[in-house]
């Protein structure tokens, strides 16, 4: 099964951190990442996509992505 996590967070140190772990644990980009501002907080937003390829796994929706 291929499992699908979009991360996101603030335009900071924070979420090159969280897509290095989610790196350094399989997962692998899919895309290119995108910003926007977010208005209510006046900040920028990142999302970057990953993927990961988990064979024998069926999907679950109780199964916790950042757990793989």
């Amino acid at each position: 099964m291929k499992f699908y996590r979009l991360l996101t967070e603030d335009d900071t140190s924070a979420f090159c951190h969280k897509v290095s772990k989610a790196l350094s644990a399989g997962w692998e980009l899919h895309g290119s990442p995108a910003y926007a501002f977010d208005a209510s907080k006046g900040v920028m937003r990142c999302a970057q996509a990953v993927v990961k390829d988990v064979p024998g796994t069926a999907y679950d929706p109780s199964v916790k992505l950042g757990d793989l």
